[in-house]
């Protein structure tokens, strides 16, 4: 197998990882190269060893590895020379999402991916844009969900002088902060619908309306939606607008469970490490029981899971005992304002998992103000204790 751009394991080992640095010693010229590189402008990385535990590369060296330590050492090669751009993983259903976003990427068509909470939507959103035309302009994100409604469309369209009290100054907004990039609307289905509205006309005449101006101002922006929950649902449902949704899902693209893809654990495990700076090792223990957990959490708990871990690491090794996940208490024995507490937390998962995850909907199942429902779900988070 060939490659467009071989790297010397020499220079890479060191920029990588201390582990694979310790390992570099004299090559034996009888051992056919090894070959790591990128085929082809932003593709996936692939990796092919000549013979284990040795491993021969460019330029004379050598890497010795146990044949234990081996697959984690080359999914941490891997991983240090993937582009920063290309999501890791080496499953079936992640190749070929990455083949579609490849080409839609080339196009300069909507898109609206969707999928569970931290399963690397905005990795892939990142991805289309960095294979796009537009990848030497700017990539710019809003969480929607996160940004009061009342805000929100000054936060997207920006504001005149004066447009409200205490405006001294004229705000661009992320529309023209993105102009000629990428605009990343994460969670577009929490939007209220007047603003949907909005949102739909600039889209469809390329032009904003900044709060309180008089006349709109051109825009050229790829808009990238994202969503962790079914919105043609949501349209039939009369919460999300139709021609809203055709407009972003001229090209949808679809994420999947972490539990889903057990083939891309290890190889997102390695690029996390890498991006976390983890200079410890994992034992093969530590994987198994990486591998063993079903991820409710995704990508975003595997990357906390493992910086706990990077914590804990004893002597420089992650053993299957630092790999500690989180977990609700058992209410029994516990004092009543604990199980109450327990019996709330309960109830606001199962309302949120009633309504999609939709705020708005599940306060108003709960009979609460959204403000309150944000201040529960930000105790829930910091209650869970460890197992």
């Amino acid at each position: 197998m060939s490659f467009t751009r071989p790297i010397e394991v020499s220079a890479a080992a060191m920029r990588v990882h201390p582990r694979l640095a310790s390992a570099v010693k004299a090559g034996d010229s009888s051992l056919p190269p090894l070959n790591v590189g990128v085929a082809g402008e932003g593709a996936d990385m692939t990796v092919a060893r000549a013979a284990a535990p040795s491993l021969r590369f460019h330029g004379g060296c050598q890497l010795s590895f146990d044949d234990a330590d081996l697959g984690f050492a080359l999914a941490l090669i891997a991983a240090g020379a993937l582009p920063a751009t290309v999501p890791a993983g080496d499953s079936a259903s992640t190749r070929a999402l990455l083949t579609l976003a490849r080409k839609v990427a080339a196009s300069d068509v909507g898109v609206l991916i969707c999928g569970p909470t931290g399963t690397g939507k905005e990795g892939l959103a990142r991805f289309v844009h960095a294979g796009s035309a537009r990848r030497h302009r700017q990539f710019v994100g809003a969480n929607c969900a996160a940004i009061p409604d009342t805000l929100l469309e000054a936060t997207l369209f920006g504001t005149e002088r004066g447009a409200f009290t205490g405006s001294t100054a004229a705000t661009p907004g992320l529309f023209r902060a993105a102009n000629g990039g990428t605009l990343l609307l994460d969670e577009v289905g929490e939007m209220s619908l007047p603003l949907q509205a909005k949102l739909l006309r600039a889209l469809q005449e390329r032009e904003v309306l900044p709060v309180g101006a008089a006349r709109p101002v051109a825009t050229d922006v790829r808009v990238i939606g994202t969503c962790n929950r079914d919105l043609l649902s949501e349209v039939a449902a009369g919460r999300f607008r139709a021609d809203l949704f055709y407009r972003l899902a001229v090209f949808p693209l679809t994420t999947t469970a972490l539990a889903a893809r057990p083939d891309d654990l290890v190889p997102i495990v390695a690029a996390l490490w890498l991006r976390q700076r983890i200079s410890a090792w994992p034992t093969v223990d530590a994987l198994a029981r990486l591998a063993a957990h079903p991820w409710p959490g995704n990508v975003r708990e595997l990357g906390s899971v493992l910086a706990r871990a990077a914590i804990l690491a004893d002597g420089g090794i992650v053993g299957a005992e630092q790999i500690v996940f989180d977990t609700i208490p058992d209410a029994r024995g516990l004092s009543l304002d604990h199980a109450v507490r327990l019996a709330e937390q309960e109830r606001i998962r199962s309302a949120l998992a009633g309504c999609e995850g939709h705020r708005g909907r599940t306060a108003r199942a709960l009979g609460i103000s959204e403000r309150t429902l944000r201040y529960k779900l930000a105790s829930i988070s910091g209650s869970t204790t460890l197992q």
